[in-house]
């Protein structure tokens, strides 16, 4: 993140008020109604299943300050021909090799933990605090039935062959927040609750005028400046047990940053008896937000959290002046996991669900050290899942030369022709594989020099570096990622056309536009392959009765929320170009 300018601080102090007015972003170039129609039904012809998704319809945010949810038009299949033209008559040629699901992002929140800073969103933005964070579980449950309700890739009809989840699947790493992430997948009951069962004990009760207080007439930011409505009986219904239904397909699981270090940004370790303590800032003075802020996102300063905060794990400690510290039911549930215990979940045989055993994760991982690890996606097409993260903190990321040196030895492995680092040519006698990467973070945000502790001595990467090996493998098709919150499909170019690839970058699931992506491997048998990838929302209504605190209505709420967030971003959204596309990739040149 940008230093704390002064600028910054002024916009964030009134809650970004112009961002209000964004709501869902429109297409970088307009087009009138009969030829968005005719683009749309042209879509729909070349797709065997698109009910249920973006290529149907779109949610579309109507009114004026508090905005209502509806269905929009759907969005159209853009074909890219960055890396190598469409040939006519592929649609009658095609031959799917695998559909998947990317989800990402979904950070299932303990909404009342201690080691929160909500205080400083109008300095972090939604990272810090969000109105529908208490609905995180069930939100991410009506995402799961949607891909349950689909079965199949909309484009080919070939049924799913996994989910995969690329990182932030926790906010705040804590034991609580993984289980709750369990039982999201795997099916079973949830109640999305700590500290006392008979009471919410977080910040929309303080009283602060900080936050969204649902079921409070206090005249907070974001009633008086945006419309959000009273709500009694909001807080209880959203902290009461569901069952989540669990996907019916198997899943795999990458590891991003809020997965591994307190808010996804401060070193590992920091702040960890607090997690478990009764104490609680709701809120705080403007200069204690911003040195909590700094110590966050500088890298001069990480880790190096103000005295109100450190002081809250001893009992007793004097309150800042200007502060609310609230008294808090400890809990031990909210204890932080480590990536050792991260990986030891999802290897736990009561959380095998529909498979794999481990979700990709291997007894090589079991240490917690190396969380990276290969994977089938179909016959002859490779997964290979990435760590990332960086214990040090900051929320960016970066890789170390072992991991480094491990991707390089699995591509060369499974490529019959690559290029060395003096760009030579050089070919050998092996079966070749496709390739699709999956990591949290994008090629843009690997900037974190900081070491990681794991492997403190080693030189870190950054996602520049990792771009110029993935050139040097022709059978590198896709690089899937997280973290931006946003969508985002980039063709990373290459001299030797051939060894161009996409990295393909997906909003996040708690904040707008809340989307999740199919993906299509699809051989079209003249040279070329495509991916198809289009957009999915979660299985809710648009919209319900304020008040219908069903699981249905609830997850209805969580988007409605979402939108009206006023840290909500519609360029988010992407332009056509990032969200339902056919990118073509050249198929892989034969062995001589």
């Amino acid at each position: 993140m940008a230093s704390l300018d002064r600028r910054r601080f002024l916009l964030g102090s009134g809650l970004l008020g112009t961002a209000a007015g964004l709501g869902l972003a429109a297409p970088a170039h307009a087009l009138d109604a009969a030829s968005l129609d005719r683009l749309v039904r042209r879509s729909l012809a070349r797709a065997a299943a698109p009910e249920g998704t973006t290529l149907v319809q779109a949610a579309a945010a109507v009114g004026d300050g508090y905005r209502l949810l509806s269905a929009g038009p759907g969005w159209p299949l853009e074909v890219r021909e960055d890396l190598v033209p469409a040939r006519s008559g592929r649609d009658d040629r095609r031959v799917p090799l695998a559909a998947f699901v990317q989800f990402t992002d979904l950070h299932i929140v303990d909404a009342q933990s201690p080691v929160r800073f909500e205080y400083t969103h109008p300095l972090l933005g939604s990272s810090a605090h969000r109105p529908q964070e208490t609905l995180s579980a069930v939100g991410a449950s009506a995402l799961v039935s949607r891909v349950n309700s689909l079965r199949v890739g909309p484009i080919t009809g070939r049924p799913f062959d996994f989910v995969m989840t690329t990182g932030d699947n926790t906010d705040n790493h804590e034991l609580i927040e993984l289980d709750w992430l369990m039982a999201v997948f795997n099916g079973g009951d949830l109640t999305p609750d700590t500290g006392d069962p008979g009471r919410y004990e977080g910040v929309q009760d303080s009283g602060s005028e900080l936050y969204w207080h649902p079921e409070r007439d206090l005249a907070d930011r974001y009633k008086a400046d945006h419309g959000f409505p009273v709500l009694p009986g909001f807080l209880a219904a959203a902290r009461a047990g569901f069952r989540a239904p669990g996907l019916d397909v198997p899943w795999y699981c990458t590891i991003g940053n809020h997965d591994d270090t307190p808010a996804g940004s401060l070193p590992a370790g920091t702040l960890t008896e607090c997690f478990t303590g009764d104490r609680k800032i709701m809120y705080t003075d403007d200069r204690a937000a911003a040195r909590t802020a700094e110590a966050m996102t500088e890298a001069d300063s990480v880790g190096e959290l103000p005295a109100a905060v450190e002081g809250l794990a001893e009992p007793g400690a004097a309150t800042a002046a200007g502060s609310i510290v609230s008294t808090v039911t400890a809990d031990e549930r909210r204890a932080p996991f480590d990536t050792a215990g991260f990986v030891a979940a999802h290897r736990d045989g009561a959380n095998t669900g529909p498979g794999p055993v481990g979700h990709g994760f291997t007894e090589e991982n079991a240490d917690g050290v190396d969380c990276f690890y290969t994977f089938t996606i179909a016959e002859g097409v490779t997964g290979i899942s990435l760590d990332t993260t960086t214990l040090a903190g900051l929320a960016n990321g970066s890789i170390g030369h072992t991991q480094y040196r491990w991707l390089e030895n699995t591509l060369r492995a499974g490529s019959p022709v690559y290029y060395d680092l003096l760009g030579r040519r050089r070919s050998q006698q092996v079966t070749g594989e496709l390739f699709v990467l999956f990591s949290h973070h994008t090629s843009d945000t690997m900037d974190n020099p900081l070491p990681d502790r794991r492997r403190p001595a080693e030189l870190r990467y950054t996602g520049g570096v990792l771009v110029s090996l993935l050139k040097r493998y022709p059978n590198v098709l896709a690089w899937v990622n997280g973290h931006t919150h946003r969508n985002t499909v980039r063709a990373h170019t290459a001299d030797r056309p051939e060894c161009g690839f996409w990295e393909i970058n997906t909003a996040s699931h708690i904040d707008h536009p809340q989307l999740a992506r199919c993906i299509e491997i699809v051989d079209n048998a003249d040279g070329t392959v495509s991916l198809f990838t289009t957009l999915i929302e979660a299985d809710s209504p648009y919209r319900v009765e304020h008040g219908d605190f069903s699981a249905d209505g609830l997850a209805s709420l969580y988007r409605e929320l979402s939108v009206n967030d006023p840290y909500a971003d519609g360029a988010n959204l992407g332009s056509a170009r990032d969200r339902n596309v056919e990118l073509l990739v050249p198929a892989v040149p034969p062995t001589r």
